[in-house]
């Protein structure tokens, strides 16, 4: 954080600027930012301190003020949570229990349950504050943190612009990674299956290269409202498969008592990094709390977040410990690799889930084009619907390319936790949470701010720990020799 801010401070160079010896913004890139909120953000603030208090003081609700078209209600807000975490990062759990060993697995999903769902709880708590501070009734998660270093402690002020930066930067890297990721995840599925009707080994470069023109079509769908239906889809395919790989789950299991209960401390970054990923859902609380009808309802030990959190604590558990008991050491990055593939049965689940992540991909595909596009648009003189359009496009490509380069499951969705969920999830909410609250003090022996320092730590150690671990297993599978073009097996 120390060499974060003094690269802002040298290589941006925030000058402060004055009227009549008061300090009232600072220069970026040679353009004069308010010293309460950059002007291009669209969350209005009060100019001064004396507005903020007032405005805290009133009896203003943010609730009661907002209108919503169709408002969401907490069991259609859960079961949209529910549907947000479910995803495909639930089929790396057997793997990440063998990396951790299986008493250790439990107890540490527990533990990572507990600090990612508190993150989510910050980055929600602060955003209720800062209503009433703003008089708005609606943010993202980059306004939250934009806004809350903008009304924070004066040495926090100038890196409002950076922390909305850094929080865009982030989605966009994870949310990137993870189109990335189902790429893999649907080549890999269906080249299990294809492979048992063939005479040779499908190369799974090659396979992923043939997504490359049905992904391209998919990201030209213009609007999510034009996917309601493909999504459905998308929750029948997915659930039908789970059941079925839970059927197999269940059949000749052995004690679990005779596998290791507890894992090598070298392993355990990858555990905590693709169980981040699996369970981090800070990129979506803030787009389902400002549709729901009674967003207060979202917090608390009872609300909407801590619930949906611990049902899907409990099938990650479940799906964890029970894939790892079948398979044992054998176990594949993703669940169903495991699956027999000359079973009919087996490869039914690997097409449903194939074909699930397929229609799942425009969904994690439209927060990074969002975030691409918005920084895009205007810049081209030609037609803006044209333009869009290559965007689409070659950011789609893109997320294929990487994918060949870098074709291994496992260690990719351990990367994506560790470096990205681990900075949105853990360290972003600490310091949005310090920040906001710092004029009121962190309570009897400042136990806020050990709190946030300690999640912060977390953070940092599964980021550095985490993407070390797995770019080492992505070099050293990257640098295994392999034929691109497939090669006939005879007899």
């Amino acid at each position: 954080m120390a060499v974060l801010m003094i690269w802002f401070d040298h290589v941006l160079k925030p000058t402060q600027t004055a009227v009549n010896g008061k300090p009232v913004g600072f220069v970026v890139f040679g353009r004069r930012i308010s010293a309460n909120l950059d002007p291009t953000c669209s969350i209005r603030h009060e100019k001064n301190k004396n507005d903020v208090e007032e405005s805290r003081a009133s009896n203003w609700d943010p609730f009661a003020e907002r209108r919503l078209r169709h408002p969401t209600t907490d069991n259609e807000t859960l079961v949209h949570l529910l549907k947000a975490s479910l995803g495909t990062g639930i089929l790396a759990m057997p793997f990440a229990y063998e990396n951790s060993g299986m008493a250790s697995g439990v107890i540490l999903t527990v533990l990572v349950y507990i600090i990612c769902t508190h993150g989510s709880y910050v980055v929600v708590n602060c955003a209720h504050e800062l209503y009433r501070r703003t008089r708005v009734t609606s943010m993202t998660f980059a306004d939250v943190g934009e806004v809350a270093f903008a009304h924070g402690p004066s040495w926090g002020r100038r890196y409002a612009k950076l922390a909305r930066i850094s929080i865009l930067g982030g989605l966009f890297l994870a949310y990137f990674g993870t189109c990335s990721v189902y790429a893999v995840i649907i080549s890999e599925n269906f080249r299990q299956v294809a492979n048992q009707y063939v005479d040779y080994e499908l190369n799974q470069r090659l396979c992923i290269s043939t997504l490359l023109v049905p992904l391209i079509i998919l990201s030209w769908i213009p609007d999510l409202k034009y996917l309601a239906p493909v999504s459905m889809v998308a929750n029948v395919f997915m659930g039908l498969g789970l059941c079925i790989t839970f059927s197999y789950l269940f059949d000749d299991l052995s004690s679990p008592f005779e596998l290791p209960q507890f894992g090598r401390v070298y392993d355990l970054p990858q555990f905590f990094s693709i169980t981040i990923f699996t369970m981090e859902v800070v990129g979506v609380v803030m787009p389902l709390e400002n549709s729901m009808a009674t967003p207060q309802n979202f917090t608390g030990v009872t609300g909407v977040l801590s619930r949906g959190m611990a049902i899907v604590t409990c099938v990650f558990i479940s799906l964890g410990f029970m894939g790892y008991l079948k398979y044992k050491g054998d176990t594949k990055a993703s669940i169903t690799l495991n699956l027999p593939s000359d079973e009919y049965l087996a490869q039914s689940v690997k097409i449903l889930i194939g074909l699930a992540v397929l229609c799942s991909y425009n969904l994690q595909f439209f927060i990074c084009l969002e975030i691409v596009w918005n920084a895009l648009k205007g810049k081209s003189k030609s037609s803006q619907v044209v333009f869009e359009y290559i965007v689409r496009t070659l950011l789609t490509a893109a997320t294929v390319f990487l994918a060949v380069a870098v074709p291994t499951i496992g260690p990719f969705l351990a990367l994506i936790g560790a470096f990205c969920f681990s900075f949105l999830g853990l360290m972003i909410p600490a310091l949005i949470d310090t920040v906001t609250f710092w004029d009121r003090g962190f309570g009897r022996l400042n136990w806020a701010i050990w709190k946030n320092v300690g999640m912060f730590m977390f953070g940092l150690v599964a980021l550095v720990s985490g993407s070390y671990t797995s770019i080492v297993d992505i070099v050293n599978e990257y640098g295994k020799n392999e034929t691109v073009v497939a090669v006939p097996i005879h007899d």
